[in-house]
């Protein structure tokens, strides 16, 4: 009985994030959601990445977490279209709270939204939120075996970007191995490396989300 109402959520859900979907796609929305463990980076990669494109583009974010909006205000300077989920507890994001959030998001005048999901390795990978890709932020400081132990994330990643590579040294941690673990579990993923506090190593990133971005307005 438990494993048919499992099954029944997620037919929910994925119903739900087909309908997103469409609704991003109508608007010629690049939508991105973007994932980790907590700590990895998300936030300050945000806010490097909004300092580049936000003037350029016309961006909103929709900030995921489980109790506090302290994320969210690390991005109100920007003075873009921000909206809060509090999950309460939840591990990850679902279409339904993106479908609602998206009632307050001026959809005719995007261009990209971010979704920053709750940091877990595990639960967002199963939830489609009808987003336009899946980006996976990889910390150096986690280790080199992250893609074997949490697969299903790493396979479910259209791009992986490794960040806190100024850290790899100190961590004794070669990136051409964490490429290639990666590599092992998803070889259809780009890799990109960076240090999200350094606007210099984001060029590959910036280039990736415009060359999406050019591409679904192209359609």
């Amino acid at each position: 009985m438990k494993i048919t109402v499992l099954k029944n959520v997620m037919c929910k859900n994925n119903a739900v994030g087909e309908d997103n979907r469409q609704q991003f796609k109508d608007h010629k929305i690049l939508t991105l959601n973007l994932l980790s463990s907590p700590g990895a980076g998300k936030t300050t990669l945000l806010e490097k990445t909004l300092q580049l494109l936000h003037k350029k583009y016309k961006t909103a974010v929709i900030e995921g977490d489980l109790y506090t909006s302290r994320d969210a205000e690390r991005l109100a300077r920007f003075d873009i279209p921000l909206i809060q989920i509090n999950t309460e507890g939840g591990c990850h994001l679902d279409a339904r709270m993106i479908a609602t959030a998206m009632e307050g998001l001026p959809l005719n005048s995007l261009d990209v939204l971010f979704i920053e999901n709750v940091g877990n390795l595990v639960c967002p990978s199963s939830f489609d939120l009808g987003e336009s890709k899946r980006v996976l932020l990889y910390s150096v400081t986690e280790g080199e075996d992250k893609p074997s132990k949490y697969a299903t994330m790493f396979q479910a990643a259209d791009l992986v970007l490794i960040n806190k590579t100024d850290l790899a040294r100190a961590c004794g941690i070669d990136l051409q191995v964490m490429k290639q673990e990666i590599t092992k579990i998803n070889p259809r993923a780009k890799i990109y490396t960076l240090c999200a506090k350094d606007e210099l190593t984001l060029s590959s990133w910036i280039s990736w989300i415009e060359e999406n971005l050019n591409e679904i307005k192209s359609r």
